[in-house]
């Protein structure tokens, strides 16, 4: 016998139909919602929509019966798969369109801009109105009095109809100028009308590495000009070019005497725009006292990496830091100038007020601006080259410069402050010290054993000395970690802690130590480090790095001491002892407590 099969097998007309559904929900044209069906709505997709079933021509059986089923077999699940996966294209379409729409809906309930459009435009209407109310009343009066017929003239008339004669002929009149005035000057009149100013609010632009380098190369080139400007100012002052600064003092000199330094000066103005004007138009006109240096300019990267972008933003973040700083330390220093916070300083501003003010009283405007003017010419090309010249003779001499330097900022007005307030205690404390040492201790001894750290006294903890104790740089000590690279468990290859430095030791006393116990912690003697040096931890990070690397005779791999905020700080410190220490003693062998 001859094994005949027939299997039935889905069009692809249903996969059509799903996908042109598909194109129809993400079109994102200026469609309505009821242009979309919803998912719920839509009619289940038939396997028989578009055309019949396709029937397979029976085949006999034999060596290729179980091929061809597996064969349809395969086409089957194909086809259903894209079939899921066209609904589930559906299905996120359809929950995108809903999310969108609801999203739209609570804007709009937000903002309330239909609402206010709907009152601007019932406002403008009214406006319209009323203007066409007006014209009309003008148009009407001005057409009924030029159509009126003239009335004969009459031999007698009472009192009564003159006067109403008369104001009719003033309203005519009046009418007419209002509607000359409105038509001339109308449009002007409009302008003055006083409307509630629009708030605008600048949108702000996200964070961008290739912004951010574009926002600085424009900063570079929009202050070039004023940087130029300057440096040829100073170059004047210092006397660069000698017969430049000559012929420009005896200019200015001149034109001084003769109370030309105001004109002489607009002049220059002027021959500057002139110039610019003539570059600007293709001429090569450049002329500097100093010359100018151009810069090298660097092409921009398209693509930066993850490390140039966070060193990009920390280089930027340390400029601002710095001009923020200089900016606030001059604001600051105006502010307390004129707050009498250092008396002697505001007392001879006080006093040059004074002189000033006196002598624009009685002197003439003419005779002052001629002393200024040349006050200010001796100032610039002599006294300033003078005390720039000699800087001995301006810390003495050159009031300006010593009363701006003897002005105080905030934080040097608070260090002054907690320094007086800890002058007055000490006494108050050491005399009330003195009733608790016991007989025979000496003063120094009960100091070395008041600092103590916050598991006990520190030379208890370290097993040191009584006379060792933190330098007062490092008082309380920096936090860190130890990544001690000998050791293999990982509680004991990185600890937490505070690291102290003495005058012979370096102490890491460990957060995990408990107080009756010892042995995380770390002394290691200052003659016995064959090597320090500053240390990076990771590599990939940009920077130099928050780690102090530390070589002893007693390790395999150098000690580092990471994570640490006050690295430089702590560097200077324990390499300035270090270097104190080896001038003067032998190095012998480092301890492990």
């Amino acid at each position: 016998k001859v094994a005949v099969h027939h299997v039935k097998v889905k069009p692809r007309c249903a996969v059509l139909t799903m996908l042109k559904r598909l194109d129809k929900i993400r079109f994102r044209g200026p469609r309505t919602r009821d242009d979309f069906p919803d998912l719920a709505e839509s009619p289940p997709a038939s396997d028989n929509e578009c055309s019949d079933d396709m029937q397979l021509k029976p085949r006999a059986a034999g060596s290729g019966s179980p091929t061809m089923a597996a064969a349809i077999q395969d086409f089957q699940r194909s086809e259903s798969d894209r079939l899921n996966e066209v609904k589930g294209h559906l299905e996120i379409a359809l929950l995108e369109k809903h999310f969108l729409q609801e999203e739209l809906r609570k804007l709009r309930e937000e903002t309330n801009v239909d609402s206010l459009r709907q009152e601007l435009e019932r406002e403008r209407s009214k406006r319209i109105d009323l203007e066409q109310k007006m014209n009309e009343v003008l148009k009407s009066r001005y057409d009924r009095k030029k159509n009126s017929p003239p009335q004969p003239p009459r031999k007698q008339q009472s009192p009564a109809n003159n006067g109403t004669a008369d104001k009719q002929q003033k309203e005519v009149w009046s009418s007419r100028l209002q509607k000359w005035l409105y038509e001339r000057f109308g449009v002007y009149i409009e302008d003055f009308r006083f409307q509630p100013e629009e708030s605008t609010v600048e949108a702000e632009e996200p964070l961008s590495a290739k912004r951010l380098t574009e926002n600085m190369r424009r900063l570079k080139r929009g202050a070039r000009p004023v940087t130029n400007f300057l440096r040829n100012l100073s170059a004047l002052s210092n006397w660069h070019s000698v017969y430049t600064s000559a012929i420009a003092f005896i200019i200015y000199m001149n034109a001084a005497w003769h109370g030309w330094a105001i004109p002489m000066l607009l002049f220059l103005a002027i021959l500057r725009l002139s110039l610019n004007y003539l570059i600007a138009r293709g001429w090569r006109i450049q002329w500097s006292i100093v010359p100018e240096v151009s810069e090298p300019m660097e092409p921009p990267k398209e693509d930066l990496t993850v490390s140039e972008k966070f060193q990009l933003v920390l280089d930027v973040a340390q400029k601002a830091q710095n001009l923020f700083g200089k900016m606030a330390d001059v604001l600051e220093k105006i502010k307390n100038l004129f707050m009498w916070v250092q008396p002697e300083s505001t007392r001879k501003l006080y006093i040059c007020l004074w002189v000033a003010f006196i002598t624009s009283c009685v002197l003439p405007y003419k005779l002052m601006g001629f002393m200024i003017g040349l006050y200010a010419g001796i100032k610039f090309f002599i006294i300033d080259f003078l005390f720039k010249s000699c800087p001995k003779l301006r810390d003495k001499y050159d009031t300006p410069y010593i009363v701006w330097k003897s002005l105080p900022t905030d934080p040097q007005l608070k260090e002054r402050t907690n320094a007086i307030m800890s002058r007055r205690v000490q006494p108050v404390v050491s005399r009330s010290s003195l009733a608790t040492v016991p007989c025979g201790v000496s003063r120094e001894e009960e100091t070395g054993r008041s600092h103590s750290t916050k598991k006990g006294a520190f030379h208890e903890i370290f097993n040191l000395p009584e006379s060792e104790r933190p330098l007062a740089v490092c008082e309380n000590g920096w936090r860190c970690c130890l990544i001690n690279r000998d050791r293999k468990m990982p509680t004991d290859y990185i600890r937490n802690g505070v690291l102290y430095v003495t005058e012979n030791y370096l102490c890491f006393e460990s957060s995990s130590s408990r107080s009756s116990s010892s042995k995380k912690n770390k002394v290691i003697k200052l003659v016995d480090i064959t090597d320090i040096q500053k240390y990076k931890v990771l590599s990939v990070l940009p920077g130099s790095g928050m780690g102090i690397s530390i070589a002893t005779p007693s390790t395999q791999k150098p000690l580092v001491f990471g994570a640490m905020i006050h690295r430089d700080e702590a560097f200077e410190a324990i390499f300035t002892q270090y270097m104190k220490i080896m001038t003067t003693t032998k190095p012998p062998a480092s301890t492990e407590l």
